[in-house]
């Protein structure tokens, strides 16, 4: 940091932000022998962490690291730099080493076999106060004094913290109300630091409308065994909800990103649903021209494929018309069932947010080149990845990261001083 110096021994380092990245970080910082403090306006912490696992926390996959890195979309070279301090098998060996036992999951995610958030925020809350970490909660951070100390608010009043050096981590803007209300991105940017804005991630995105008799028997169903593809190349195959709105679940939070750019760019984006993705289009062509005499084509698509339910109501619904009556059309339609988005849900919503601080703003260390001395991790960093245990691994390893590009740094320099306005 510029401005006047100070001993750094005589000033913690402090940590902003008490969800998985800031928690990584200050075990890093602690484990090394320094003083830390982490600082969280909530409550209490790690609140986002704790509803992510309400269904079965899903800690991280047990993919191979090609595979695993290929979920990063356009930052994977960036996130790679932090998956290779501590990749996905080290996030397991972690969480052993807090007494939590893991399972891997017939998707190859990988859970704690409570399938709880809040055993394993306890005992890591444990091990950081065991080191020596100060815990404040109910105190926000507002920024920075004129004298370069942190304006952190209270219940108490507003207060003044001197720092060695400083973590922001922050979250993104999903969830507000669990803490992550990305109000630190004017004070950022008042310092020069550049920002991607931030966009829904891993959420649910609208229809034009759907009818009311999908409305009325289908929503909130599962579809089960089926793949999207998006701009007729990105192809995954999975499940996902039908909703009041249009569409979301973990097939389509794998394709937000894809999905989020075909809508900047031609203002929707067609998804595409292969409602039989075991079967060929040949195989899907020479059932459908089986005699079916006096039967419904309903009944006949029930018979011959197995399509029924939700999958036959989402035909019906989105198929042309004429594709009924040509079984060449109704085999393009079964195979390539067009979905009309054409837009996200809320940014409040979202399981996460993408955007955030740019990748060219920060050094090897994940250090403000604007503010030397100040350090980011977690989601209020400029990248994106889809559920399944890719969110929080990377999480973690960018606090790891952090934490230990802070040590060389604090190692560096024998006096720190503060940012000044």
């Amino acid at each position: 940091m510029s401005g006047s110096q100070h001993n750094s021994m005589a000033a913690p380092v402090c940590i902003i932000g008490g969800g998985p990245a800031g928690l990584m970080a200050a075990e890093v910082l602690a484990q090394a022998g320094h003083s830390v403090q982490l600082f969280d306006a909530m409550p209490s912490l790690g609140r986002k962490f704790l509803l992510a696992g309400i269904g079965g926390l899903n800690i991280t996959h047990s993919e191979d690291k090609t595979t695993f890195m290929q979920r990063y979309s356009a930052q994977t070279d960036w996130v790679e730099r932090w998956l290779t301090q501590f990749d996905a098998e080290a996030v397991r060996h972690w969480v052993h080493g807090l007494g939590i036992e893991t399972f891997v999951g017939s998707s190859g995610r990988v859970f704690p076999k409570e399938m709880k958030a809040a055993p394993l925020l306890r005992a890591w809350l444990q091990r950081l106060r065991s080191l020596g970490v100060k815990i404040h909660t109910r105190s926000r951070w507002l920024g920075w004094d004129a004298q370069g100390a942190l304006r952190i608010a209270t219940d108490a009043g507003e207060q003044q913290v001197q720092a060695s050096a400083v973590l922001l981590a922050l979250g993104g803007g999903s969830w507000p109300r669990l803490g992550s209300d990305a109000a630190w991105i004017p004070i950022l940017q008042h310092r020069g630091v550049a920002i991607a804005a931030l966009e829904a991630s891993n959420c649910g995105f609208d229809v034009a409308a759907w009818s009311a008799f999908l409305l009325d028997k289908w929503v909130a169903a599962p579809v089960k065994n089926c793949a999207l593809r998006v701009a007729g190349q990105v192809y995954r195959q999975g499940e996902w909800l039908l909703t009041a709105t249009g569409v979301e679940g973990s097939l389509v939070y794998a394709l937000s990103a894809e999905i989020r750019q075909q809508i900047a760019a031609q203002g929707h984006c067609l998804l595409e649903m292969d409602c039989l993705p075991h079967k060929t289009y040949a195989e899907v062509l020479a059932a459908l021209q089986r005699p079916r005499g006096k039967k419904t084509l309903t009944k006949h698509l029930q018979q011959q494929l197995g399509l029924d339910g939700v999958k036959a109501a989402l035909l019906r619904e989105c198929a042309p018309a004429e594709s009924f009556n040509d079984m060449a059309q109704l085999t393009a339609a079964i195979k390539a069932l067009p979905i009309r988005l054409l837009h996200a849900r809320p940014m409040a919503e979202a399981i996460s947010t993408a955007g955030g601080v740019k990748a060219e703003m920060l050094d090897q260390n994940l250090m403000l080149k604007p503010l030397p001395g100040v350090f980011c991790a977690g989601e209020m960093l400029d990248w994106d990845a889809p559920t399944g245990g890719y969110l929080l691994t990377a999480c973690l390893a960018s606090g790891f990261a952090a934490g230990h590009g802070m040590l060389r740094w604090l190692a560096s320099h024998e006096s720190v001083g503060r940012v000044t306005e």
